[in-house]
């Protein structure tokens, strides 16, 4: 049993906590008490903690106790909170997806003999676990992963719930878009080339594109054709790039009736309880990771993973956070349990890469019911 601290009790960040606290001592920290009170609520072996994690020297005081951080913050604040951790010698499976490179902080984590797992979810996260994997077995040219979080019940205009906080989201919408064509880098405006799916169990949704490669970029140059794009329920889009091209994303600050406030606070505010998703509301995640490379006996294979996750109601939990939350203590787990402990910074690609930790991953994820069902199809 080892002594872990998650910071952060949102919606992702308790899931996490809960479920560590099955086997190990767990201390939950957020910067709002009525979030840790609901926390306590729900597990009461859990023990909880006021702070604000940009207060760096109180940041590190407070996780020096521990075996293991995990950090569930806002993405905003995700590379600053990363960083102060690898300063404060402590190993960390990090959820908050900051648009900052992570491997930056490689040399520091050497450095300070920490392991750092990044992009610990389920996108950025288990198509990385996959792509790590498959990237050993076959020469691979193309990766494609498709993957989206979706309410069950449609509510005009945006047909849209939103599991963490919605300037998170607006960022996914504002972000460029990188993805690898033909071995080049391709840069394009999210949103773009939107694209309809057919998906069982759903019907049809949208894709488009996002900045959702991240890390692989760098630790996989060699494939030629990379990418990643989000899913939503057709027509969402539209109403998107109203909000966009109108200006209400932009963050340059206005004057309305003497005040100062920039349109993305504003939007976001106003989002906020417009993407909400309440307590018990039922919601999914969809997933399609796509391979294709060339076999040991110079066959073309094609290998599929597809991931349809509902809302758990035996433990009120909702699908974004057992499909992300879970695969961070999947990987919590998987470090504590000794299987993977090298030094520096590792997005789960260079995890997946292991037979033995793909395996555990993929088992965890299956022993709490989320589930990748694998397809494989010879192509030539």
């Amino acid at each position: 049993m080892s002594n872990i601290i998650v910071l952060g009790a949102g919606m992702v960040g308790s899931a996490i906590a809960i479920d560590l606290a099955k086997n190990h001592t767990v201390t939950v920290t957020d910067f709002n008490q009525n979030t840790l009170d609901k926390i306590k609520a729900k597990c009461e072996t859990l023990n909880t903690k006021l702070l604000d994690v940009t207060d760096k020297i109180t940041l590190q005081k407070t996780i020096a106790p521990f075996d293991l951080v995990i950090c569930a913050v806002p993405g905003f604040l995700g590379f600053e909170t990363l960083k102060t951790i690898i300063l404060a010698k402590k190993n960390v499976i990090d959820i908050s997806f900051f648009p900052e490179n992570s491997l930056d902080l490689d040399k520091l984590a050497k450095e300070n003999n920490v392991t750092a797992i990044v992009d610990c979810g389920v996108a950025p996260g288990m198509g990385n676990f996959i792509l790590g994997y498959y990237n050993e077995k076959l020469k691979l040219t193309d990766f494609d992963c498709l993957v989206g979080g979706l309410p069950k019940t449609k509510k005009w205009p945006f047909n849209y719930k939103a599991p963490f906080s919605p300037i998170d989201v607006i960022e996914e919408y504002t972000r460029p878009a990188r993805y690898i064509e033909n071995g080049k880098l391709v840069i394009r405006e999210a949103l773009t080339d939107c694209e309809y799916v057919e998906f069982e169990n759903v019907g049809t949704l949208e894709s488009f594109n996002s900045d959702g490669l991240r890390s692989i970029i760098h630790t996989m140059p060699h494939i030629p054709n990379m990418k990643e794009k989000t899913l939503r329920y057709p027509g969402h889009v539209e109403y998107i790039k109203v909000l966009k091209e109108s200006g209400f994303f932009s963050e340059e600050k206005i004057i309305v009736n003497e005040t100062d406030i920039s349109p993305l606070d504003f939007t976001s505010k106003i989002l906020f309880n417009e993407w909400k998703l309440e307590e018990g509301e039922e919601e999914m995640t969809v997933m399609k990771v796509t391979v294709i490379g060339e076999n040991s006996n110079g066959k073309k294979e094609k290998i599929t993973y597809n991931l349809y996750d509902e809302y758990c109601k035996e433990t009120n939990t909702s699908s974004m956070a057992r499909s992300t939350g879970y695969t961070a203590t999947a990987a919590a787990n998987l470090f504590l349990s000794g299987l993977f402990n090298e030094k520096g910074v590792f997005p789960p690609e260079l995890i997946g890469k292991h037979k033995r930790c793909f395996n555990y991953i993929i088992d965890y994820l299956k022993d709490r019911n989320v589930i990748y069902k694998k397809t494989v199809k010879i192509i030539n």
